[in-house]
């Protein structure tokens, strides 16, 4: 990596919706690459090194990453085209905006899909998810580990589980577009077939990069597929496009079928290595970088400030229980009387940056605060501090205004 030398970001309002989020000096410095040829003997070994620390910090030995430039609605793409043949049944476990989505994908690509619901703010039974489990076969059950749109963390360890129990053919896909790096994901110990995400949330990376490891299983119902001739639904999405391209990288030697994101692939290098820690990525050789379940460990500590000075504040979560509210963000319903216009322009004088409500039924009611990756690993910002700060005085300004005007 280049010398970081005395390079700061400019000065800005800090970022803490639930993705995109701050990226760190290292990695925005690592965005400003020179120009550079995708297939140079300097870049092979960089995309290489990415597909190797992606394993690192999902914990497995044996899966398939896909890095491949897009959103992380791409991932769904990869799943709906790869694995799901028209015709077959998807199951999907629905907490929130998110999982409409994704089931709005695979019924583009001909899946036939059946949606278990949860209540909003809660999680779908095991119960109900066996139950369902036992009455069809399905291809793939998909599920939102984080819906960004609710703040609820699903526990993944136990849907896979179930899943293994009751219908141990059926794959089990695991959006993590806003937990990867936040929250703990232990690919090969929960038997998980797919997780995929995206760069702008918990690995601390400018938008842009796609995500998706395949376990062995995986890659074998799609290798399955391609033996009776059934063509990938997708061009782009393709793994025979794809499969090919990323082994190369990884073996040391360049491949093309399209133009891999190459800057950001050194940003994603960067915070990988932060990440992972790296040594060569620290920036204070006298302090060492935290490990992966280190910043597991400090992502909790920041959330449970977090919704514990929201509800000193009188605020509600929008999670029905402390146990599915996740650690990389927190939706809050606002207090009575408040709306978005109320309080989102003060945080923003106060430069701070949070986002609305999502859930359309719910939209105008609740607002979201994300909290991963620098703003929690490097308290030396003070984001959190922030954060809690600027929330505290945006409520008593409002509260003070509306007193005044109803005198």
């Amino acid at each position: 990596m280049t010398s970081l030398g005395p390079f700061k970001q400019a000065p800005h309002k800090l970022l803490v919706i639930p993705g995109p989020i701050e990226v760190a000096d290292e990695v925005l410095f690592a965005n400003a690459h020179p120009s550079m040829s995708h297939v140079s003997p300097d870049f092979i070994p960089v995309f290489g090194d990415c597909i190797r620390m992606i394993r690192e910090v999902l914990f497995t030995k044996g899966a398939q990453p896909f890095l491949i430039s897009g959103s992380g609605t791409l991932g769904w793409d990869q799943v709906a085209a790869n694995l799901v043949e028209p015709g077959e049944n998807a199951l999907v476990l629905n907490t929130g905006y998110f999982g409409d989505s994704f089931t709005d994908c695979l019924e583009t690509y001909g899946a036939s899909v059946t949606q278990l619901k949860a209540p909003i703010g809660g999680t779908v039974p095991f119960d109900t998810l066996a139950a369902a489990l036992q009455d069809k076969r399905y291809k793939v059950l998909t599920f939102t580990h984080v819906d960004t749109s609710t703040g609820v963390l699903s526990d993944a360890a136990r849907i896979a589980e179930t899943v293994r129990r009751v219908s141990p053919d059926t794959l089990v896909v695991m959006d993590a577009v806003c937990s990867v790096a936040s929250e703990e994901i232990k690919f090969d110990e929960w038997d998980l077939d797919v997780v995929l995400t995206a760069s702008q949330k918990g690995l601390g990376a400018p938008p842009g990069l796609s995500i998706l490891l395949a376990s062995p299983r995986a890659v074998g119902v799609w290798e399955k597929r391609k033996s009776k001739g059934v063509r990938e639904g997708s061009y782009y999405a393709s793994w025979s496009k794809w499969l090919p391209i990323m082994k190369a990288y990884e073996s040391g030697s360049a491949a093309y079928f399209a133009t891999p994101p190459v800057n950001l692939i050194y940003a994603f290098h960067a915070s990988l290595s932060l990440i992972t820690a790296k040594p060569s990525a620290s920036p204070d050789p006298e302090t060492p970088l935290p490990s992966v379940n280190e910043r597991f460990a400090l992502h909790r500590t920041a959330s449970q400030r977090i919704k514990s000075a929201a509800k000193g504040l009188g605020l509600k979560q929008l999670p029905l229980q402390d146990a599915v509210a996740a650690n990389g963000m927190t939706a809050l319903y606002f207090p009575e009387g408040v709306t978005a216009g109320d309080l989102l322009p003060r945080l923003g004088a106060k430069d701070v940056v949070v986002a609305g409500g999502l859930l359309g039924s719910i939209k105008e009611k609740y607002f979201r605060i994300g909290h991963m990756g620098v703003s929690v690993v490097d308290s030396r910002r003070g984001d959190v501090e922030k954060i809690i700060s600027a929330l505290g005085d945006s409520l008593r300004e409002i509260k003070d205004a509306k007193a005044k005007a109803a005198k």
